[in-house]
């Protein structure tokens, strides 16, 4: 077997999982997750502020 052959080989088979991870993550069943991972930029998370960090309005 030359090695063209090989590249050829696996330059096919890595399109072929390509293909294949396409499909999964735009398979219907993923939908709901997908549609709360586009909503979590504009959730208000309570998370503290970051020790030292001045809050608006105030002076350091």
């Amino acid at each position: 077997m030359d090695v063209n052959v090989l590249r050829s080989l696996t330059t096919l088979l890595m399109f072929g999982v390509f293909i294949g991870i396409v499909f999964w993550a735009l398979a219907g069943r993923r939908r709901a997750e997908f549609e709360a991972a586009a909503q979590l930029p504009f959730v208000d998370s309570a998370m503290p502020a970051a020790p030292g960090a001045a809050k608006q309005g105030e002076k350091k």
